[in-house]
């Protein structure tokens, strides 16, 4: 018995003694690798190398990168555009690979249906390089660029002379054998094209290279299926008169300096016509609907779209609430509207619905015009240019300052009778606006 318990004592002495052993190698292969391996910025990239120890046994070692290295990089992606726009097209680019872009420096352009959204920076840095093109069409949380927020010009200047070195001595040797045989190859076509020019009976066709071909921008392709949307929907009819600004114009020239010095906003004559709508709205209840299947969808409500012509296209923002404002709120947002609208900072929400559309011609010296519905809604109002016509007034041919009116609406639900009396209270407030002041 004390035998066994002897021989057990033994065999776990000797263990111990092996897993002693055993550890003690273990720190000196450790203490032995980490001297052999280099001390130094290298040691902090990402690399695999060998390395030998004395009894010359190679061994592979293996340095991944910090969490630091991939933070140094951010996204630009693609902003939330609105509720009713999923996409747009990457219009074009504002920088350039390399270039340096502080926070929310606008990068990109994109263009939508409706509106152009900016593509910001998310943080300062160097763009180290595009992952869209022009020209994709691209969604909300689309990545578009990768920016270093640390600038590493060296890295980027070295790349590209190392790479320029090898590369300049075989491309010369290739050019300079291709333009050899070129010229026979550019003498052959000449005569073909020749007998054609000959020929006098044929017509002469202007030459390809005074054509351009580009694509469509989106906002002119959306304009274009919605005014072909409406024409092949609506029933449309136009109706016409003609208007006397005398009295409004008259109105506009005694009051302007003091309607500006308390307003800070100069009175012009769309807030009349605007106001004038109004009124005829709410006396034609009709006019301010709209169809909806087999539904009439009456609006209680009257907001004013003003077509305003940019650049880009024909925009059309809207005048919420245009009943319950006066003449200094619709002149201070129209111009906020049209400023927005000139420099290309409409928002969705601000063109989007809208019961009721006046577009102005006659800023462009237009005489008559039958303008076209802008759906959903179902009445577009046209103004035009102010010409001096004889008119006869009380028996008397006089001179007088006349505009023409066209109201196009949609015959489907809109009568004739009710459309020639909306067009007419139109022209009774604009001619006589003390109307307005006893609601008559």
């Amino acid at each position: 018995m004390a035998s066994r318990i002897a021989s057990r004592l033994l065999r776990r002495t000797n263990a111990t003694l092996g897993l002693l052993r055993s550890y003690t190698h273990a720190r000196n292969y450790s203490s032995q690798l980490s001297a052999l391996i280099p001390i130094g910025s290298q040691s902090s990239k990402l690399s695999r190398r060998h390395y030998y120890l004395p009894n010359a046994s190679p061994y592979q070692l293996w340095s991944r990168s910090f969490a630091s290295d991939n933070g140094d990089k951010v996204e630009a992606v693609v902003p939330f555009m609105g509720e009713s726009v999923t996409d747009g097209t990457l219009a074009n680019f504002l920088k350039k690979p390399g270039d340096r872009v502080e926070a929310d420096e606008v990068i990109a352009q994109i263009e939508t249906d409706k509106v152009t959204i900016d593509v910001s920076s998310p943080e300062a840095g160097v763009i180290e390089k595009f992952i869209a093109s022009e020209g994709d069409t691209v969604t909300p949380g689309t990545k578009v660029a990768i920016i270093s927020k640390s600038a590493a010009p060296a890295e980027t200047h070295v790349a590209p002379s190392e790479d320029a070195t090898p590369k300049e001595t075989p491309p010369p040797e290739v050019e300079e054998e291709k333009p050899k045989a070129e010229p026979p190859k550019m003498q052959a076509p000449k005569p073909t094209t020749l007998p054609p020019k000959t020929s006098p009976t044929e017509p002469q066709l202007p030459p390809k290279e005074r054509e351009r071909r580009v694509p469509m921008p989106r906002l002119r392709k959306r304009i274009a299926n919605r005014l072909k949307d409406s024409q092949n929907t609506f029933a449309m009819l136009t109706t016409f008169n003609e208007v006397d600004m005398t009295n409004l114009m008259k109105l506009r020239s005694d009051y302007k300096d003091e309607f500006a010095t308390k307003h800070g906003v100069k009175l012009g004559l769309m807030s009349c016509f605007v106001k004038a709508a109004v009124s005829a709205l709410q006396n034609q209840p009709i006019v301010n609907a709209v169809i909806d299947g087999d539904d009439i969808i009456y609006r209680d409500y009257v907001d004013i779209s003003v077509a305003v012509g940019t650049s880009k296209g024909l925009v059309v923002p809207v005048i919420r609430d245009a009943d319950t404002m006066n003449f200094a709120d619709i002149e201070k947002g129209i111009n906020n509207l049209a400023k927005k609208a000139t420099e290309g900072a409409l928002s969705i929400d601000e063109m989007a619905g809208g019961t009721f559309t006046i577009s102005n011609g006659g800023v462009y010296g237009s005489l008559i015009s039958t303008p076209i519905i802008n759906p959903p809604q179902s009445v577009i109002l046209g103004m035009h240019s102010i010409v001096q016509r004889p008119v006869v007034v009380d028996g008397s041919i006089l001179a007088r300052p006349m505009m023409y009116l066209a109201l196009t609406y949609d015959h489907r639900l809109i009568d004739g009778r009710e459309a020639v009396f909306f067009l007419r209270r139109i022209k009774d407030v604009v001619e006589d606006p003390r109307r307005l002041l006893l609601d008559i």
